[in-house]
């Protein structure tokens, strides 16, 4: 992926944020297990790149929490704890419910975004594409937690579903019994924005959460 530069030209990741990407990606997906250990060299020769950008990379993902620095051996990647779990699940329905709360008095201004989230997540389930139906329940959260407008909390989400992603997600994802239950919930919410009543939107959000907070602590 490229991004835009100030002249409006395109320019292409630097060497550390393809290693970055790279690992972390591997991470996420489990390609590393947590309890595992990366070495600089095998970084770098996967991502074409020296370990100076890799040595970067690694001090990135250790301020994130997903690897511990060994010196001279490599990288430790931070197996998953029952307590980040909860740690993590407890503050998706911080982030999610405040942002829910939020974006009510000004739902009709997201709820075509949401209904069209719905829409890719049903064709995706309906074609057996798992990587398309997650991101699109990945967009389905980000649009509400986005439009309450706080950007700090926003990045801090994304963070929380990166660290979900890597409890269990890819696991999670094959099982169609969390695919009918997202797509049941995720209807549930949107009839629920209709209404003119919070109450019902508000739970149907936080029960979302706890159905997801179960079915991650079932993959243990």
């Amino acid at each position: 992926m490229t991004h835009p530069s100030p002249s409006g030209r395109t320019t292409a990741p630097s060497a550390a944020e393809r290693a970055y990407r790279h690992l972390k990606r591997a991470i996420l997906e489990q390609v590393h297990p947590g309890g595992s250990l990366v070495s600089e060299g095998e970084i770098a020769e996967a991502t074409g790149v020296s370990r100076t950008p890799v040595r970067e990379a690694l001090l990135r993902l250790e301020t994130e929490g997903l690897v511990r620095l060994y010196p001279k051996r490599g990288a430790l990647i931070l197996p998953v704890s029952a307590r980040e779990i909860t740690d993590v699940i407890e503050a998706r329905r911080l982030v999610e419910v405040h942002a829910a709360e939020q974006i009510w008095p000004r739902r009709g201004e997201i709820r075509a975004d949401l209904a069209a989230r719905l829409a890719e997540m049903r064709a995706a389930h309906a074609a057996g594409d798992l990587t398309a139906l997650m991101a699109a329940d990945r967009a389905f959260h980000a649009t509400v937690v986005d439009a309450a407008g706080n950007e700090i909390l926003a990045e801090l989400y994304q963070r929380l579903r990166d660290r979900q992603l890597r409890m269990g997600e890819t696991t999670f994802r094959l099982s169609p019994r969390w695919a009918q239950m997202a797509l049941t919930d995720h209807a549930a919410q949107l009839a629920a924005l209709d209404g003119d009543d919070p109450g019902p939107w508000l739970a149907t959000v936080a029960d979302h959460i706890d159905n997801a907070a179960r079915a991650l602590r079932g993959l243990r």
